[in-house]
């Protein structure tokens, strides 16, 4: 697994002795690594007893279950996601990414460890990262990047300019006011037969990944945000903005210039209506539209 950092839990608990070396999620947890806990998300906390070595950042209000202070560095906080922000501010961790050695081919910057699959069209002036992986038969247009880790399946087609693995904007304020920004170290997959338009923009996950799932279209000018999950042959049309960790089932419909709120889910075949702005989740086969979306 890879390492991002090294901080000594120690640090936060005199008891404990070891680093961690990467964040995860109650989702995803994994050893030596940093997460939080948010009181919403508490039935979940269980995650943590499955991997070793960590520092666990805990609802001040909350009693600290003794298998979990046994197992793990706890830092209590008033709001454990503003907590996980400052711990990265305070140990000086931004992750941002370095310039890699390239070869131009053909007119594209093909960084060295970037794995490219038979049979691509790759246009000049495309930006292909180390850390990514693209499939057979793909059509990567002119002035494309993909950044980080990126992962792109079969039979994709990617059309110009679109930046695929840009940070999101993830922050909290702390009690003063001031943005703490919390880096995003995840990235992005995307399955066979995607096809992404021109100009679009898909953020990294800022722990795991976003994910375009298999047949999906995404029409050009649309932003696409840190953790979204798009559901298979799901279609969303141009100036969509998805906002992070929405996501679709299979087969919905987002109509051109809709907004769809962070972490809202749109149900499977559902069809949400030109322009609206969706603030709660839509059942699957459900229509809505209008602002707010109803």
């Amino acid at each position: 697994m890879r390492e991002f950092f090294r901080v000594n839990a120690s640090k936060y608990d005199a008891s404990k002795n070891y680093f961690v070396v990467r964040p995860s999620s109650l989702n995803h947890p994994q050893d030596n690594s940093v997460m939080f806990v948010t009181p919403e998300y508490k039935s979940k906390w269980e995650s943590v007893l499955r991997v070793r070595e960590c520092i666990v950042i805990w609802p001040e209000s909350e009693d600290v279950p003794q298998e979990l202070a046994r197992l793990h560095a706890v830092i209590l906080h008033h709001e454990p996601r503003l907590g996980f922000a400052e711990f990265f501010r305070d140990n000086g961790i931004t992750y941002n990414r370095t310039p890699m050695p390239f070869k131009v081919v053909n007119g594209a910057f093909i960084c060295d460890g970037a794995v490219i699959g038979s049979n691509c069209s790759i246009f000049p002036g495309a930006y292909i990262d180390s850390d990514v992986t693209i499939g057979n038969n793909c059509y990567i247009g002119s002035g494309v990047k993909l950044l980080g880790s990126v992962k792109i399946g079969n039979d994709c087609i990617i059309r110009e300019n679109t930046v695929i693995g840009s940070d999101g904007l993830t922050t909290r304020r702390d009690a003063n006011g001031k943005v703490v920004t919390i880096p995003q170290f995840g990235g992005v997959t995307i399955e066979d037969n995607v096809q992404i338009g021109a100009n679009t923009v898909i953020g990294k996950g800022a722990i795991d990944d976003t994910v375009i799932h298999t047949g999906c279209r995404v029409d050009n000018s649309c932003f696409i945000s840190h953790n979204v999950q798009l559901g298979e042959d799901t279609l969303v049309v141009g100036e969509t903005i998805m906002f992070g960790s929405s996501s679709t089932g299979k087969q919905a419909f987002i109509s051109g210039n809709s907004t769809i709120r962070d972490g809202v889910s749109i149900g499977e075949r559902a069809f949400v209506g030109m322009g609206s702005v969706v603030v709660k989740p839509v059942a699957a086969g459900q229509t809505v539209k209008g602002n707010p979306a109803k």
